[in-house]
């Protein structure tokens, strides 16, 4: 959580809406990574509707309670690009120069993909989770002038933020973040290793459509499929594929409780 200077009453009870605020996004967050590891089993198992975060969000709208679920999520998500952008312009005030405009870049990044998700989710609500016909993202790129350029260093960036994900996890960089005092031995390892498990699956997850992307550009296909669920249906075509998408989903399982973990002991 940003720190935020606490000059007068007020100003401590914004920091305190904030870090609430945070902790809900973190909550909604973990809660679509678990759909998503729920439908990667689905594909593994040769059911081959989409499972990236968008049909994970769809198959949830399929009924009324899950509508109101996915509006739920929408809030979640939104309230996390709050906190994101509040930690960009109020946090990291005690580091060096370049970390801190490192660290504030990584905010808005990650403030764009949860807006970016938090769209996605309210317009599939809206619809009651009907699937969309429009063409991916991606394609509309490619058909642009000087497009594959654009898609190729989109699919790079997906790919260097996947490397970084999984670094996280090898490395356990993400415990910065967190304030386990008090938490015990047994439950600080606990969050270690879930985290650890969670981060790196989450790397090679999203690492997998970045190389899509990359290629498409290369091969300048506009037809060609990009997202997370054709990844991960092409590693189900593999003859070890099935078992490997058990593994990723239950490393994504690991990340999404990582994120309930992440909520409760994020430093404030």
């Amino acid at each position: 959580m940003p720190d935020v200077d606490v000059p007068d009453g007020t100003t401590e009870h914004a920091g305190a809406v904030l870090r609430t605020v945070g902790r809900l996004g973190l909550l909604a967050y973990g809660v679509v990574h678990l759909l998503v590891a729920g439908l990667a089993v689905q594909v593994a198992f040769g059911e081959r509707e989409r499972a990236d975060k968008k049909g994970a969000l769809q198959a949830v709208a399929g009924t009324g309670a899950g509508v109101v679920l996915l509006w739920v999520v929408v809030v979640g998500l939104c309230a996390l690009v709050v906190w994101q952008l509040a930690e960009a312009v109020l946090g990291h005030r005690g580091s060096p120069p370049r970390e801190r405009a490192l660290r504030v870049l990584i905010n808005l990044a990650e403030a764009g993909l949860f807006g970016t998700l938090a769209w996605s989710a309210g317009a599939i609500a809206a619809k009651g989770g009907a699937p969309s016909t429009e063409p991916s993202v991606a394609s509309k790129v490619l058909a642009l002038p000087g497009g594959p350029v654009l898609v190729g260093l989109a699919g790079v960036v997906v790919v260097v933020g996947s490397a970084y994900a999984v670094r996280r996890g090898v490395r356990h960089t993400f415990l910065r973040e967190l304030d386990l005092r008090g938490a015990g031995l047994r439950r600080s390892t606990l969050v270690t290793r879930v985290g650890q498990v969670g981060w790196a699956a989450l790397g090679v997850a999203y690492g997998v459509p970045g190389v899509l992307l990359v290629a498409a550009a290369v091969r300048y296909d506009p037809a060609a499929p990009t997202t997370l669920d054709a990844g991960l249906q092409a590693v189900a075509d593999q003859p070890w594929g099935p078992a490997l998408l058990v593994l990723l989903a239950l490393g994504l399982v690991a990340f999404g409780v990582y994120c309930f973990f992440d909520a409760r002991y994020r430093r404030a």
